[in-house]
């Protein structure tokens, strides 16, 4: 199914990582869910995973550690649940109608992905799915002060691309990333996530999402990053 984008004369897209060009949220929440475990923490639900997405691994950390009366360490946690997504990359897939623009306009304007999640994961999953020579500029966890749904992620991918931010359109599935492209001026398009999907004999599609301008307020559910 092809997504229905706003009108305008876009000069950029902006693409969030996991979620809108990769189908790969089921396979982070396998990864988070599996290294918890190892910590002693089995309450992370996927209800939650969805819920607390977008937010950096230290701050779902520390507020399980909290929550749970645990002491994960962060960064030792952070990358035992990298190297179990990396084991599951090999199932990775796009998703469909993201790669369908993304093949439309390649050539015609330039592309940035913007995502929470390290340059490093970025890189491989990008490159698991044969589409990281397609893309302009990366911004990744470690570019930016200020994490969505602070607009700086998506500003500092319009300064790399040189483009005026409200001339750039952003993909995203995270509510926090809707809500950093419209503190940023940009018209954003929501990607299903996967509990919104409807069904299908074989693989599930992915349905149209609704265009939204910066001035709409935004009630989709967040992400990974």
């Amino acid at each position: 199914m092809q997504l229905t984008l706003p009108e305008g004369d876009f000069k950029a897209y902006l693409f969030d990582c996991d979620g809108t060009i990769a189908d790969s949220m089921p396979l982070h929440y396998i990864a988070w869910n599996r290294a918890l475990n190892e910590y002693g923490c089995t309450s992370f639900t996927e209800e939650l995973f969805y819920a607390w997405g977008g937010m950096p691994v230290g701050d779902v950390v520390a507020e399980l550690n909290r929550r749970d009366g645990l002491s994960i360490p962060t960064t030792e946690f952070a990358h035992r649940k990298e190297s179990l997504y990396y084991e599951l990359i090999h199932q990775l897939q796009p998703v469909p109608e993201v790669l369908e623009q993304i093949h439309l306009q390649h050539g015609s304007i330039p592309f940035a992905v913007v995502s929470g999640s390290t340059r490093e994961s970025v890189v491989k999953s990008l490159e698991a799915l044969g589409l990281l020579h397609l893309f302009d500029t990366l911004v990744c966890a470690g570019d930016y002060e200020r994490g969505k749904p602070a607009p700086d992620p998506f500003l500092l991918a319009a300064f790399r691309l040189g483009v005026e931010p409200n001339a750039c359109l952003v993909f995203e599935d995270a509510d926090i990333g809707i809500q950093a492209a419209a503190a940023a001026g940009m018209a954003s398009v929501r990607i299903a996530q996967p509990s919104e999907r409807v069904p299908a004999p074989s693989r599930p599609p992915f349905p149209s999402s609704a265009a939204r301008n910066p001035a709409e307020t935004s009630h989709c559910s967040p992400k990974q990053g």
